[in-house]
């Protein structure tokens, strides 16, 4: 099958680059509007969920990667994946332990399903509907599960969102050496930093637009939302260039 026919993109430094920054997005945005534009949690979460599934019955109309649509949908699962966390800790009172928990059993159980189903869990086959579904459930519960553990290490653990980025970080550079170095299986070595990336990306967000005296450096919501947001608009439009000059360069050679 056609690499142009995959439905999600390839994982090369700017999927990375984008992930990171969705995830730091989904962190800030998801405070911007509860607490900044007092929209409240529950408020908030009907909004973007609404506007997720918008997105992701525009997403399965596609029969390509288009990386508007894409990561337009990556965006509104990192801000609905917060909102879940959020919602379970403060108006129901879980612990971010049993959130971690669940979520990791949550995750654990669509992997098993998917591959029960496909008979693998690569994305790099993702060109049905039905693999494509199966792919957005693990992401959503990776960012769900993701913002449980980066609250839990740097809030009730006490470490400090530089120091939750710092060790967050260094799992994933772990993981990276594992994987160029010692041969780690590209498939877990994908799912096990997808996974990291978001606490680290949470951390980080929450890092920038924190106030000083809570251990952040007090940059607020609004301006690590927006420069964030036009980051991924600038990559995201030349990804688009460059996707359009690759699908005239196939069909120029048939």
């Amino acid at each position: 099958m056609n690499k142009l026919f995959n439905r999600v993109p390839e994982i090369t430094l700017f999927f990375w680059v984008i992930k990171i920054m969705a995830t730091t997005v989904g962190e800030t945005a998801a405070d911007f509007l509860s607490f900044t534009m007092k929209l409240g949690l529950v408020n908030t979460s009907y909004v973007m969920s609404g506007l997720l599934v918008l997105a992701l019955v525009i997403q399965f109309k596609l029969k390509r990667y288009v990386p508007v649509s894409y990561w337009l949908v990556v965006v509104l699962v990192s801000v609905v994946g917060t909102l879940i966390t959020d919602n379970l800790v403060d108006n129901l009172g879980v612990s971010l332990v049993t959130i971690t928990v669940l979520f990791s059993i949550a995750l654990a159980v669509v992997f098993a399903l998917w591959y029960a189903n496909e008979k693998t869990l690569s994305i790099h086959s993702i060109f049905t509907a039905k693999r494509e579904l199966f792919y957005w459930a693990a992401i959503l519960f990776t960012f769900a599960l993701g913002t449980a553990a980066g609250d839990l290490v740097a809030e009730h653990l006490a470490m400090g969102y530089a120091l939750s980025a710092v060790m967050f970080g260094a799992a994933i550079a772990v993981i990276t050496l594992a994987y160029y170095r010692f041969k780690l299986n590209a498939v877990l070595a994908f799912w096990l930093a997808y996974i990291l990336t978001r606490p680290f990306g949470a951390s980080m967000g929450d890092l920038l637009s924190q106030p000083v005296d809570v251990g952040g450096l007090g940059l607020g919501t609004i301006g690590t939302s927006s420069v964030f947001l036009g980051a991924i608009v600038i990559l995201i439009a030349y990804l688009t260039i460059q996707q359009k000059r690759q699908l005239l360069a196939s069909t120029s050679a048939e």
